[in-house]
């Protein structure tokens, strides 16, 4: 399959003539790549079980894995849905269109494919102009989890879509860097109380601003256990790793700083290549490895934003193992941590 790729001339007001074509092939059960606000989705037509499967196969994914429905509206939710709970409501208005998904009981209507068996469906509605756009020019609800290959760093780049995806999906819509750079933020309002299944740019501290408890999934920031069905994408398998073994430093900085460098010169010694994900205010501190710098701890946007991509590089370069600072756990700190322990697959040395 030859893949088409779409420069998007205008992110910000894009023309309807570089999206119907994109539209139309999501409509006919085919796959899109294309940007959100968050990271590149792979877009599926969400009512389509065959669609799906095709999700499933071009990423290699396990079928388990539930994908999230994007819409472009609030006119658009009651289709999928059973109810809309009085939290989701209250979430709706104050974080959609943006960076947060919520699951809700589905309707029939929403095949088993979509949802990975699940008797809930998780929705989303993107602010991102090229995502929000091609989905009301399809006129259906947009499966679209990440366009990576499963396990690996997901994309905020064309390109990073282009090496996962290339021949194997039909468009890939070229909107430039996303901005955010972290998957969207996923609550369960089915539920008597909110729960927090994955932490992103719409934090904790920002969901009890609005609606007061919200309970925090275990699967957070520890693996899901043996044998239990995740209920949102990124609970269960391994997930953002880099090719090569990666290992999640935590503690005080100087600890941290000294077990790294003292690794990373054993290594070194040993002729191997060593990668360190360091941010602004400790990278002067290595004197060997292979440095990313992947932001600043006063502005962990800048970090969320590059983190993924740094990852991505490092596979370029070929290293043998990865050492990573460690970030606060919380505000959108929980979300850098959550995608570390997740890219080290849980591999976690505490100095």
């Amino acid at each position: 399959m030859e893949t088409k790729i779409i420069k998007i001339t205008d992110k910000a007001a894009p023309r309807d003539e570089e999206l119907m074509e994109a539209a139309g092939i999501l409509r006919q059960g085919g796959l899109v790549a294309f940007p959100t606000e968050t990271v590149y989705g792979l877009g599926a037509n969400a009512l389509d079980e065959g669609a799906a499967a095709r999700i499933y196969a071009a990423k290699g994914r396990p079928s388990d894995n539930p994908l999230i429905a994007h819409i472009s509206c609030m006119e658009e939710l009651p289709a999928l849905v059973r109810e809309i709970p009085e939290a989701g409501k209250r979430l709706a208005e104050k974080f959609w269109p943006g960076p947060l998904t919520m699951i809700f009981p589905k309707k029939s209507v929403v095949p088993d494919g979509t949802t990975g068996g699940l008797d809930t469906v998780a929705v989303r509605m993107p602010s991102d102009p090229v995502a929000n756009r091609l989905i009301r020019l399809a006129g259906v609800p947009v499966a679209a989890p990440s366009a990576n290959l499963s396990g690996r760093p997901s994309p905020t780049r064309a390109g990073h879509v282009v090496e996962d995806m290339n021949g194997k999906i039909e468009m890939i819509l070229d909107g430039g860097e996303v901005g955010i750079g972290v998957e969207s933020t996923i609550v369960d309002v089915s539920g008597p109380v909110p729960v927090l299944l994955r932490p992103g740019a719409v934090t904790l501290e920002m969901l009890k601003e609005v609606l007061g408890k919200v309970e925090t999934d275990a699967a957070v920031l520890g693996p899901l256990g043996n044998g239990v069905k995740p209920r949102a994408p990124g609970m269960k398998y391994r997930h953002y790793a880099p090719k090569a073994d990666m290992i999640l430093v935590e503690g005080e900085t100087s600890r941290v700083v000294g077990y790294i460098n003292h690794e990373t010169k054993k290594a070194v010694e040993a002729g191997k290549r060593i990668g360190i994900i360091c941010t602004q205010e400790s990278r002067a501190l290595y004197p060997l490895g292979i440095l990313a710098v992947v932001g600043s701890r006063e502005h962990e946007e800048t970090v969320a934003h590059n983190l993924f991509s740094v990852l991505r590089d490092f596979d370029g370069q070929a290293v043998d193992c990865i050492f990573s600072e460690s970030f606060s756990d919380d505000r959108l700190g929980q979300a850098i941590m959550n995608r570390l322990c997740k890219a080290a697959g849980y591999h976690i040395i505490k100095v």
